[in-house]
């Protein structure tokens, strides 16, 4: 509303019934968690409209009283836990010393300098990281003083109560310069004590995250990799480790496909919920990504892991939460927003309306799933299409996922459903290096960006053509982010695109290698390499867009986050600076502080504005017949 998001909490119950809102005005409340006896709701809120502020935790009496502050930390709360018997709070909250500041910075005026020696110095959303999350505990009482857990050069997330409520498991990457070599590991602290003492829980030589512990507290479950340094086809998988000095064992090895939400879709959101939940002592649920799907699958401790519904299903899941017998996910299925969902017995029932009612003003989308003709076999591709519009041949948007190592799911997209809106088809193929295919699928892309993704895009548009479904002079391509340096890309090896639209790219890979915060090790992860050697130098311009450009005649629209330190615009705005000598059909567009994921959840004027951008520029250069 006027210009700001406004978001409020609802009650439902899990019977069926109609849905009671239970806050209200001039705020954004999140992150709800109800209290172990159900009797109350802790919740993060911020003021809508207030300059500079910052959310805090809540408390809301579900009997009909009204919502009550808990804290007013100076920098905010971003996350929090219930302790079993229901009387603290676990919260993560900022604490500590500015990093990197010479002389002081407050309101209005900044510090005379930043002295800086780590890499870890910058994030995206954050712009520089002058403070460290860390662990704090509360007492749920009006006036209680919360106190700190955890400190050091390092961050704290994903918090998780041990039953007895004696200690907190935590994740968090204590390594000497996060930006070089990150791995995240699971550690526990006390919460008694004057000095509460931090045991390492369970390591692995990757990544381990998302801690959960069983109900009877014998075991603690979590997400990782067992691999140095993974690459982008390690698929995280669920591990289990029994306390209090067991070793870690995967119970998901077998399936060859990555845990958690891989499958991506703007009209379904849950909130950081695609961990490990238990169901009971002895087995969890846990969101599987399969064929461009996120499954809940059912895991038992001895390692037998089957889906919860068909894994056909259309469906797009973004999280899962169990309680007692009941097991609840947020999920759209064909084009739907999402909504919530019981899962019992292989069946979903639909518990809410209130997430894609909004729908229903604006022209239908139709999904259709194909398995459409590559080089490398068939490519698994979900086209959106206006509502009746059958087997027409109609302009055709490429629309490319990001990552690489994302993939495009049955929800549908805010962009398909306007470009549909508009008379365009608009398909998204899971090309090699697409996850949720296997990790055969995903390391097909260490041969290079710009390689076998590229002849599978292409091939995704002959198919179309071939099928009759896209005009083979009315095509475009668009993307973010990985998929804006696709865009580039294809513009600069072929020009049977009529229109095209990049966003937060990737230029010149020899640049973004130090200028995106997590260049250096996405690079290495990723097999792009680095430029510190001549080698390394020549492999990575080969896959950059800008030694194309001199091919490039295909109009291209450029949207730029101007706070994007993902992929920043000192990268792209080298392609656009070229493109504009050459004397090309260029058009770039900056967005003042907005960041990597401006379309998801940049200012709304704003949202509308590239969104109103990109169906001008297709309509202009690719809808005329």
């Amino acid at each position: 509303r006027d210009g700001e998001y406004e978001s409020h909490l609802w009650r439902r119950p899990l019977g069926g019934g109609r849905g009671r809102q239970l806050t209200r005005g001039r705020v954004r409340d999140g992150s709800p968690e109800i209290s172990p006896d159900g009797t109350r709701v802790a919740f993060i809120r911020s003021r809508v409209g207030e300059p500079d502020a910052v959310g805090q935790a809540w408390i809301l009496p579900l009997d009909g009283g009204e919502p009550w502050p808990l804290t007013s930390l100076p920098h905010g709360v971003s996350g929090v836990r219930w302790s079993p018997d229901g009387r603290r709070l676990a919260l993560v909250a900022q604490a500590g010393d500015q990093r990197f500041i010479v002389g002081e910075e407050r309101k209005g005026r900044s510090p005379i300098a930043r002295r800086i020696t780590r890499l870890d110095y910058r994030d995206d959303e954050s712009g520089h990281v002058t403070r460290r999350a860390q662990l704090w505990v509360v007492p749920v009482r009006p006036g209680a003083t919360p106190r700190q857990l955890t400190s050091g050069d390092h961050d704290v997330i994903h918090p998780a109560w041990f039953p007895n409520g004696s200690r907190i498991a935590f994740a968090a990457d204590r390594g000497p310069d996060t930006t070089i070599q990150p791995r995240l590991q699971l550690w526990s602290v006390g919460t008694e004590g004057s000095r509460p003492r931090i045991r390492e829980l369970a390591s692995l030589a990757g990544d381990a995250d998302r801690p959960a512990l069983s109900p009877d507290g014998r075991f603690l479950a979590f997400v990782g990799t067992d691999v140095a340094d993974p690459p982008d086809d390690e698929a995280p998988q669920l591990w289990i480790v029994e306390l209090p000095s067991g070793r870690p064992r995967s119970l998901t090895a077998g399936l060859d496909r990555p845990v958690g939400e891989w499958a991506w879709c703007d009209l379904v959101t849950a909130e950081d919920r695609s961990g490990p939940v238990w169901l009971d002592d002895g087995s969890l649920a846990i969101l599987v990504g399969h064929r461009g799907r996120n499954i809940p699958y059912r895991v038992t401790v001895d390692g037998t892991a089957e889906p919860m519904l068909d894994p056909e299903t259309r469906i797009a899941a973004a999280g899962i939460a169990a309680a007692g017998d009941a097991v609840v996910i947020s999920a759209g299925l064909d084009g739907s927003a999402g909504e919530l969902w019981t899962l019992a017995g292989g069946q979903l029932r639909r518990l809410t309306t209130e997430g894609s009612a909004w729908q229903r003003r604006f022209p239908g989308v139709e999904i259709t799933e194909l398995a459409l003709d590559g080089p490398g076999g068939p490519i698994q591709a979900w086209v959106a299409s206006p509502v009746g519009a059958g087997r027409r041949r109609l302009p055709t948007v490429l629309h490319v996922h990001g990552g690489p190592t994302g993939a495009w799911g049955p929800g549908g997209t805010m962009d398909a459903m306007a470009l549909c809106g508009a008379g365009f088809r608009v398909v998204m193929p899971n090309i090699r290096g697409s996850a949720t295919f296997g990790s055969s699928w995903v390391r097909e892309l260490r041969r290079g960006w710009g390689s076998v993704d590229a002849e599978d895009a292409m091939a995704t548009m002959d198919s179309m053509v071939e099928r009759g479904l896209a005009d083979a002079d009315r095509l475009s391509v668009m993307g973010l982010s990985y998929g804006g340096f696709m865009t580039q890309w294809l513009i600069g090896v072929t020009d049977r695109f009529a229109a095209a639209c990049s966003e937060n790219g990737v230029a010149n890979q020899v640049s973004a290698w130090g200028n995106s915060y997590f260049g250096v090790h996405y690079n290495r992860r990723a097999g792009l390499g680095d430029p510190l050697s001549d080698a390394g130098m020549r492999a990575l311009w080969r896959s950059s867009p800008l030694r194309n450009a001199s091919n490039v005649r295909t109009p291209l629209l450029m949207l730029q986050a101007e706070e994007d330190r993902i992929c920043p615009p000192a990268d792209n705005e080298q392609l656009f600076t070229a493109l504009r000598v050459l004397d090309r059909t260029v058009e770039y567009v900056l967005y003042p502080d907005e960041h990597h994921e401006m379309r998801t959840s940049g200012r709304p004027d704003r949202r509308i504005d590239r969104m109103e951008r990109i169906l001008a520029w297709f309509r202009t250069h690719a809808r005329r017949p």
